[in-house]
């Protein structure tokens, strides 16, 4: 008996998993997406899809990159602008 799995390449596998990994996180950012016009999540959903599509994709990291200096820049924005107690 021959194992389940005998005729398969690696190629086939990493082509297989290549779009698995597009068609999840392409439906991902495509929900993120229209989470921008309805209520919801979308500034989480967009990045964990890019995050997705990083595992495969160069351009993915590179907007997930962009995405985290945003992300980081928002958050020191609003410490710096948070009024300071004053010692009286």
């Amino acid at each position: 008996m021959k194992p389940l799995f005998s005729g398969l390449h690696v190629e086939n596998i990493k082509v297989v998993r290549r779009v698995i990994v597009s068609v999840v996180g392409a439906t991902v950012l495509l929900i993120g997406i229209a989470l921008l016009v309805l209520p919801g999540p979308a500034f989480v959903v967009i990045p964990v899809a890019l995050a997705i599509l990083a595992t495969e994709y160069a351009w993915a990291r590179r907007w997930l990159k962009k995405a985290r200096r945003i992300a980081s820049n928002v958050v020191s924005g609003r410490d710096s602008a948070a009024p300071r107690e004053s010692r009286a």
